[in-house]
């Protein structure tokens, strides 16, 4: 069972553990950050490491899994990368493909939030790494949004003990949450734009038709 596994490992190796089993998120998706972080925090609450030290040591696995799934992306290009996620079991062409467009939409803003969105979360450094975005820029907004993430689930676990896997529960809402809130901001920045367009602009009609697609 994986939660054993991962209660296990982080057993064994302490902090290193923790890193290990939440970096495995970003290179092996199918292996979900909603139950391996809260197991993290009940670790924390057993006393194998403190919940500060779970809070450093998973954002620093999350955080080295990405910048490995980023030079992934930057050494192999899109073609061979998509040919790559193919080969990943569970996991479908179509979600890179999800992902990368996303990114295309919202920018650099894309790899700050797709860091707390399930999935994209662990393929946003592709895109991120095929478009050979700026890496310390990239660097920090995936600590950023690593940090944040995982500060809700490791300290919702800590605080739950032993009933950890109630966090699967409220994940969904947390996650709809970030998504509302990714719908405002494009929302607000499409109003933005079109109000700083003066009148007869040719290019004002064109705002929404690139939004859309």
């Amino acid at each position: 069972m994986l939660a054993e596994w991962a209660v296990d490992v982080m057993e064994s190796l302490g902090g290193v553990g923790a890193a290990i089993v939440v970096g495995l998120d970003n290179l092996f998706p199918p292996i979900p950050s909603e139950l391996v972080l809260p197991l993290a925090g009940f670790s924390a609450s057993k006393g194998v490491f403190s919940l500060p030290e779970a809070l450093f040591w998973t954002t620093a696995g999350s955080v080295a899994g990405a910048v490995i799934v980023y030079y992934a992306g930057l050494l192999l290009g899109r073609t061979r990368t998509r040919k790559l996620v193919a080969k990943i079991p569970l996991v479908r062409v179509t979600d890179f493909d999800k992902t990368e467009a996303w990114f295309h939409r919202h920018g650099t803003k894309a790899v700050f939030l797709g860091r707390m969105v399930p999935l994209f979360r662990s393929f946003i450094s592709l895109p991120a790494g095929v478009e050979r975005m700026n890496f310390p820029k990239f660097l920090a907004l995936t600590t950023a949004g690593s940090l944040i993430w995982n500060t809700v689930f490791v300290g919702a676990g800590y605080a739950l003990g032993e009933n950890w896997h109630r966090v699967e529960d409220y994940a969904g809402i947390f996650q709809k949450l970030v998504l509302a809130a990714v719908a405002i901001a494009v929302v607000l920045f499409v109003v933005t734009r079109l109000r700083q367009r003066p009148a007869g602009d040719p290019e004002a009609t064109e705002v929404l038709p690139r939004i859309n697609r």
